[in-house]
């Protein structure tokens, strides 16, 4: 009870209480500037963009009073709780002036769709800031620099962060508090080497009553005993076990001497805005939501918002499980303005108020006399920082420098802003074996608008595998190639609503083929390909096609159900063996039928050069029907079918043939497109619209130089003296030689003006300089130091001038005879003057 009185003295505290604190001057306290290198670093970047405001170098009044308050409630602090550290109050911002932690936050609303939700701050704030570790990491940090000095440099503190994020998320209307406590050593060093990567699948639980597992079937014939040495198996498994105790040797943590003392900042969002339903901590190093009784955060010694700032008096020695978060709950916070407004009441009175106008427009005649007996509080005043303004090119370059790297659990994610690569790389994923991440297993990188539509590659170490996936609209309307170098094995996937063929997948080895086909009107769905030597993945020539039905082996197809045939008659599989030269014909099944009817074809010789085709015979069909009340089929149509057969036999191994061709010419364009990526730009973005007004100035300027060559070309040199004979349509001889020798005349005397025109400048700059000499050697005694770095500067700038026109000059008189002699040569070839001058 004593302390809570105490307590309460502190929030009873009078700031202002004469008129003449009032009208006390603002104080500035910028003698206590902050001499550490990223302090001067960043108040060189801050200055170097535009001057710093007022409020930034000086405390208004009501800031004087402020801290007078923080102050004393400081000392009463300290008194009651000696145990506990100081509160973060009052640190120094950029300029060495004190600043209250709770004016430093700046709520801000901004116009970017991906800044409204808490998601897209927290996502933002912990992609483009770049963590500074609080050194000592135990104490609480003595600056706290503003958030738009915090966005110029892209280096903040977790402090730092956590006030820029929160300044976002009371700007989108959420109610966030800015938490100084206490977190883990990985929390606070921004460490997630033992952390596995999100993007990374979740490895399969291993259980093993899955009901994936296959049953065991007592009657299947045991396979027969593999021979194994004991001895090697037991080396084995030793050696197994000590890699494993290694490998949890590394991955163990050491113990922290410093657990429980590391300071760390993030910001709490309170349930009830915005369609939040639970308290939750965002820590703005990752961006990432946790529930408050997660085991990273250990404790916390207080909250502030832009409103008030409140001290914790709740027992974490168990972390922040037991915590409450009813901040207006008076026996477990302590709020250093006692009886200003926080969120909640702000929002109950915009509702009195409104309801206060609605019942003074029904009783006009009655007044409300509540109004004015309200006792007077002290407010927190408004923030010092000016207006937090984020560009659409900071959402683009996101990161600092356009990239990041964070490293996980054997893996390294990479991440880079758009156009910031040639290659329009804007992630890379790698995992590794072991945890040193020395040997890679995969690596995954995403692309964005290539003009190949590359959208991610992914090369497996493990199985020598490579895998491409394309977004739509690529040739051969390719969604998917995986290669293995090994097994010289392709598997593509295709768009097969956007085919013709309808094909969806196609799986090409050395020595087989397989399609699966979506969608087609003859109700094909799988053809399966086996060939009698290696195909090579080359364009194919007629005599490969001509040989391509010998190199097949044998082609299944299969067909589904067509509801307007019956079962019997409506194909569900055929079999072409092309060595054997049989195909073999299954029908689908009949609704009350177990067994299919089915029939074999053995194909007739072809005609050669002795002997001529071999004629159809009733024994090269065998034919099994389920019916047997059912006619058999007459010879007539058996060899009518047969030929059918043997002619798609033919368009088969065509189509297998151009299916090969295909994957080869996807090959080759694969090959091209690697060497010359390209990404078009969009005028929608900021560097796709800087390119886009840079080509356009580019495309003025060459326009208007070829405007000016058309106009000197439309000059001509004889025009000014042919005006002064009238523009005679035709020249004598006596005014042709008058016109050459006037010409050769003016350009002499120009020629002869420039140099003296030159050397009258020479001759000025070298005199002014003899002057200035003259009086520094009369004075030299009496100067200052800036006279003389003047004097200096003078100097070098005289004698770039005289070496300037000494250097012309020397260039003119080089130049003047060849000028004067192109001139003639010139005037002699001119169409108009040849014929005179020459006779």
């Amino acid at each position: 009870m004593e302390a809570m009185e105490a307590m309460e003295g502190a929030r009873s505290v009078e700031t202002p209480r004469k008129e003449e604190e009032d009208e006390e001057e603002p104080t500035t306290l910028e003698g206590a500037r902050c001499v550490s290198a990223r302090h001067e670093l960043l108040l060189t970047l801050d200055n170097a963009d535009k001057p710093c405001p007022e409020s930034y170098r000086r405390n208004s009044p009501n800031e004087v009073g402020l801290m007078a308050v923080a102050e004393n409630f400081q000392r009463q602090y300290s008194h009651l709780c000696p145990d506990r550290k100081p509160l973060l109050l009052c640190p120094t911002n950029e300029w060495g002036v004190k600043k209250f932690v709770s004016t430093t936050l700046r709520p801000t609303a901004t116009d970017h769709l991906e800044l409204f939700t808490w998601q897209g701050c927290a996502s933002f704030v912990a992609d483009f800031l770049s963590l500074e570790p609080l050194e000592p990491p135990e104490n609480l940090p003595g600056s706290l620099f503003s958030p738009t000095l915090v966005l110029q440099s892209q280096k903040a503190t977790c402090l730092e962060s956590s006030t820029l994020l929160c300044s976002l998320l009371l700007g989108a209307n959420y109610d966030a508090y800015c938490v100084s406590g206490y977190a883990t050593k990985d929390t606070c060093l921004l460490d997630r080497s033992l952390l596995r990567c999100p993007l990374l699948a979740a490895p399969p639980q291993q259980d093993g009553t899955s009901e994936q597992d296959p049953l065991e079937n007592k009657y299947l014939v045991k396979p027969a005993t593999e021979l194994r040495s004991r001895f090697m198996t037991q080396q084995e498994e030793k050696k197994k076990k000590l890699e494993v105790e290694e490998q949890q040797e590394g991955e163990r943590q050491a113990a922290d001497p410093l657990w429980g003392l590391r300071v760390h900042c993030w910001v709490l969002v309170l349930s009830g805005s915005r369609g939040v339903l639970q308290n939750l901590f965002i820590d703005p190093l990752t961006g990432d939501s946790h529930a408050p009784d997660d085991q990273r955060f250990l404790g916390v010694e207080s909250v502030w918002n832009h409103l008030n700032y409140y001290v914790n008096m709740q027992d974490c020695s168990s972390g922040c499980a037991d915590m409450a978060f009813d901040l207006e709950d008076l026996s477990r916070w302590e709020p250093l303005l006692y009886g200003a407004l926080s969120t909640k009441q702000l929002a109950l009175c915009i509702a009195r108020k409104k309801e206060r106008e609605m019942m003074s427009r029904l009783l006009k005649e009655e007044k409300q006399e509540e109004e004015g007996e309200e006792p007077v509080v002290f407010e927190m005043p408004r923030s010092w920082v000016s207006y937090i303004n984020i560009s659409k090119e900071d959402l683009e370059i996101r990161w600092p420098g356009g990239q990041k790297t964070t490293r996980y659990r054997k893996a390294k994610l990479e991440h880079f802003a758009p156009h910031l690569n040639p290659d329009g790389l804007v992630r890379r994923l790698a995992t590794y074996k072991d945890l040193a991440c020395t040997e890679e297993v995969t690596v995954k990188s995403c692309y964005q608008q290539r003009n190949d539509h590359l959208e991610e590659a992914e090369i497996n170490a493990a199985d020598d595998s490579t895998t491409e996936r394309f977004t739509r609209g690529r040739t051969f309307y390719l969604l998917l190639h995986r290669f293995w170098s090994r097994s010289q094995q392709h598997h593509m996937r295709f768009s097969s609503a956007a085919r013709v063929d309808g094909l969806a997948r196609r799986t090409l080895s050395l020595r087989d083929m397989t399609e699966t086909f979506e969608g087609r009107k003859d109700f094909l769905f799988h053809r399966h390909a086996v060939f009698l030597k290696d195909p090579h993945l080359s364009t194919a020539d007629s005599d490969e096609e001509v040989q391509e039905e010998e190199q097949l082996q044998e082609v299944l197809e299969r067909f589904h159900r067509d509801q307007s045939k019956p079962a019997n008659i409506d194909v569900a599989e055929r079999l072409f063996l092309l060595a054997e030269g049989r195909i073999e014909v299954t029908y689908h099944l009949e609704d009350h039928r177990c067994v299919a009817s089915r029939r074999s074809f053995v194909k007739p010789l072809g005609s050669t050069e002795r002997k001529k085709a071999e004629d159809f015979r009733p024994d090269m069909v065998s034919s099994f029907q389920v019916d047997a009340s059912e006619e058999p089929l007459k010879n007539m149509t058996l060899s009518q079918m047969l030929d059918d057969l043997v002619e798609d036999e033919q368009q088969v191994a065509l189509q297998i043939s151009m299916s090969r061709k295909e994957v080869a010419d996807i090959l080759t364009c694969r090959e091209k497109e690697k060497q010359s990526v390209g990404l078009p730009f969009s005028p929608w973005t900021t560097s796709g619209a800087a390119k886009a007004r840079g080509e356009r100035q580019e495309m003025e300027r060459q326009a208007e130089e070829e405007e000016w060559w058309l106009q000197e070309r439309k000059k001509d040199i004889l025009a000014p003296l042919l005006i002064r004979l009238g523009d005679p349509q035709a020249l004598s001889a006596e005014d042709a030689r008058r016109l050459y020798l006037e010409c050769l005349a003016e350009s002499k005397w120009r020629l002869v003006e420039k140099a003296e025109l030159i050397q009258q400048r020479f001759e000025q700059e070298t005199q002014e300089l003899q002057r200035k000499q003259q009086w520094y050697q009369k004075n030299q005694q009496s100067m200052a130091s800036l006279d003389r770095e003047e004097y200096q500067k003078y100097c070098a700038e005289k004698t770039l001038r005289i070496g300037v026109a000494k250097r012309r000059l020397s260039m003119h008189m080089t130049a003047a005879p060849l000028e004067y002699q192109n001139l003639d040569v010139r005037l002699r070839n001119d169409p108009r003057l040849a014929p005179h001058l020459l006779t």
